[in-house]
């Protein structure tokens, strides 16, 4: 083969790219070019067809809806005004003028009336014929006023009801009264109520239509009753003209140049000669019709914009989906590589152990032989007997310790050979405690064990749980940099309702900020400085615990630790197995091609 040198390697890897992504991009283009194309005709017939049909409609239904809402509001204001004529009129029949004219009593008719019509009234007069009170009672004082002169007074007496225009009166305070007259004895008397100005106006002005819609009540005389809301104020002089009386209701659309063409209903009111305006804008009233002249445009633009949005997702997700699986491929690699590593570790480990072993045999043969002597010896100093026997016996327990932990590294080579076996969880946290104390101890963190008493074994890979909880404690010591000491407590539990077996690890440490909480086992994702962390641990441990049929959670906020919660089931799933001597054969293949390469 002829080897290619890497400047031309690196030329030839950039004009593959290159064609590769030209193509993609005609092939692109001709997708969306496509797709237009067989869409832009149909749409064009399809919106002209939506406009047409849509315009019509939507003038015919605004000004059906317009006049509705103007009739519909009419009778609500004729209703409101006979309802009220009708009550004081029923007083004033079935009640005497000495009945009446006693204070509490016409106070007591007040209150009825209130109650009955939610406080439509204000106040409640008597009035003889000649316009002086005979009683009266509200929040004015008006009993020494004379109406004899009144606008209304003679109104009353001729028509015998009577509704008023809106006026200010003795207490200076726009208001309508209802009054009505009646002969009791051959003495002319009148019932006078005041409407509540607050409850009438909000009956008139509440109707809302639109952003810019408005409703008022005009007299003859176009002084306004009620408060527009755009321009004026009660009893002023409107801007529109009311025009003479005329049945039914008026539509016509009007310019003026301080609020543009607008829309314009007038009706008049059959009881009392007022004339119910409702104004909206122009532009407002017909943005149906707006819209439906607009709806062919939209409608090409949103497609268009759709096919191209489409096309531009299609393709970015089949690159995403190549992308992940090109990091799972590498995922799955540098796991592999990883299980080698380990192997080569743990085969690394047990020869170390072994040699380790036999010096320590000789050294603690020959201890025993210093101490028989010892013992045998006469004529020793007593002192220097006692430190002979004192140093020997040290040589004893630091060659325990020696032992001890050359025979931790015999259970950690042992465990990277891919087997499934029932395993003692508490015994073996403890042993994979002990691999770390002594690290966490020179960092001032400690370890507290609190482990279930007669937890039962699982069958599980005791290499593939010794790296997930090697990665989680040592995180958990980690966790604890810059601080002076710190606490990691592991404990277990058994759920007896499954079987299953809880690990739980909590750590003092400075914890996991929020927006991070939810990344913690995504691939390559660390918060530890650059050179210090991979990303991959807490990866790796979330897909090994998923692989054996387990759960893993985290809890933490910042500055108060994390909790990692690690559920174990008591038999790993069905098809673990097969799946697990893919990997064991996959790792295997690593580790010969890896000792064919030093060969």
């Amino acid at each position: 083969m002829t080897n290619v040198p890497p400047q031309r390697h690196e030329e030839r890897t950039r004009e593959a790219r290159s064609v590769i992504g030209t193509g993609y991009a005609r092939l692109t283009g001709r997708f969306i070019l496509i797709a237009v194309t067989c869409s832009v005709v149909p749409l064009l017939l399809v919106g002209y067809g939506i406009s047409r049909h849509y315009s019509r409609i939507a003038r015919a239904r605004m000004r059906a809806d317009f006049r509705g809402r103007t009739s519909q509001h009419k009778k609500t204001i004729e209703l409101f005004l006979s309802e009220r004529t009708a009550a004081i009129q029923l007083l004033a029949q079935t009640h005497s003028l000495d009945h009446l004219r006693d204070p509490r009593r016409l106070s007591s008719a007040l209150a009825v009336l209130n109650h009955e019509y939610r406080n439509a009234f204000t106040d409640l007069g008597l009035i003889d014929g000649s316009g002086k009170h005979l009683a009266y009672v509200g929040p004015y004082d008006l009993m020494d006023k004379n109406y004899a002169k009144a606008s209304w007074f003679e109104q009353v007496l001729t028509r015998g009801a009577f509704v008023s225009d809106m006026f200010l009166g003795f207490r200076r305070v726009p208001h309508v009264i209802i009054a009505v007259s009646r002969i009791d004895r051959g003495r002319m008397w009148i019932l006078r109520a005041t409407l509540n100005t607050r409850v009438f106006r909000s009956l008139v002005e509440g109707v809302r239509i639109g952003r810019t819609g408005e409703v008022y009540l005009l007299n003859r005389q176009g002084i306004l009753q009620t408060q527009p809301r755009s321009k004026g104020r009660i009893m002023e002089k409107a801007a529109l003209r009311v025009g003479t009386h005329h049945s039914g209701i008026r539509v016509r659309v009007l310019s003026t140049p301080s609020q543009g063409r607008q829309i314009v209903a007038q009706t008049w009111l059959q009881q009392v000669r007022w004339a119910l305006v409702v104004r909206q804008s122009y532009d407002e009233a017909f943005a149906d019709v707006n819209q439906a002249n607009r709806s062919s445009l939209i409608t090409l633009v949103l497609s268009a914009v759709a096919i191209l949005l489409v096309s531009v997702f299609t393709a970015r997700t089949m690159i995403k989906s190549i992308k992940k699986r090109d990091l799972e491929k590498d995922l799955l690699t540098r796991q592999l590589m990883q299980a080698g590593k380990m192997a080569s570790v743990g085969e690394l480990a047990a020869g170390v152990a072994h040699e380790v072993n036999n010096p320590l045999a000789i050294i603690m043969t020959e201890r025993q032989i210093l101490l028989d002597v010892a013992g045998c010896a006469s004529g020793v100093d007593p002192g220097l007997k006692a430190q002979l026997e004192k140093s020997l016996s040290q040589i004893q327990t630091q060659c325990k310790r020696c032992k001890h932990t050359t025979q931790n590294l015999l259970r950690f080579s042992r465990r990277t050979e891919a087997v499934l076996e029932e395993v003692d969880l508490n015994a073996f946290l403890t042993e994979v405690v002990e691999l770390l104390e002594r690290e966490a101890s020179s960092s001032g963190v400690k370890f507290l064990m609190a482990l279930q008493e007669g937890l039962p074994a699982i069958l599980s890979d005791p290499s593939l749980l010794q790296q997930v909880f090697l990665n989680i404690l040592s995180n958990a010591v980690d966790a604890h940099e810059g601080k002076p000491y710190g606490r990691v407590a592991v404990s277990t539990r058994l759920d007896v309702m499954t079987g299953a077996v809880e690990v739980i690890v909590a750590d003092t440490g400075w914890g996991i900020r929020l927006e991070h909480l939810d990344k913690v086992f995504d691939p390559f994702f660390t918060t530890k400085p650059t050179g210090k962390g991979t990303g991959l641990g807490l990866s790796i441990c979330y897909g090994i615990v998923k692989r054996l049929g387990g759960e893993i959670a985290v809890e933490s906020a910042a500055g108060e630790g994390a909790v990692f919660a690690v559920i174990l089931p008591k038999r790993p799933p069905a098809d673990f197995e097969s799946a697990f001597n893919i990997g064991r054969q996959a790792s295997e293949e690593i580790e010969s091609s890896q000792k064919e390469e030093l060969k």
